[in-house]
């Protein structure tokens, strides 16, 4: 088995894509039925995350901005491990989170090498 790490983009800026109380409320009854759904088949690595909407980018020159990395207002939002066969069970897994049902979101999959 290889360990692979599925990083969770969502749109953290735009208001209207920012769910409500009870749309989160649901969200994560439907996170927690999948990572449940990983566990069981003995596929969760330990750790994993949710990150708050806040931090910094520091770039070369000491240049340093206010606000977390974003493209298209997409911004990574958390991460958990995984074990996986290969790259096409990890996808496969990933295809599942319910992250994906939102607007502006992705789940980017990488093997991690060690």
């Amino acid at each position: 088995m290889n360990e692979f790490v599925l990083f969770f983009r969502m749109d953290i800026l735009s208001p209207d894509a920012q769910p409500t109380p009870e749309q989160m409320e649901v969200y994560m009854e439907q996170w927690q039925e999948w990572i449940e759904g990983i566990a069981a088949q003995n596929k969760l690595s330990e750790g994993g995350n949710h990150l708050l909407n806040s931090g910094k980018v520091i770039r070369p020159g000491n240049s340093i901005s206010n606000q977390p990395y974003v493209v298209n207002n997409e911004s990574l939002a958390g991460y958990i491990l995984i074990w996986a066969k290969d790259m096409d069970e990890a996808v496969h897994i990933s295809k599942a989170c319910p992250i994906l049902l939102g607007k502006g979101t992705s789940v980017e999959v990488r093997r991690v090498d060690g």
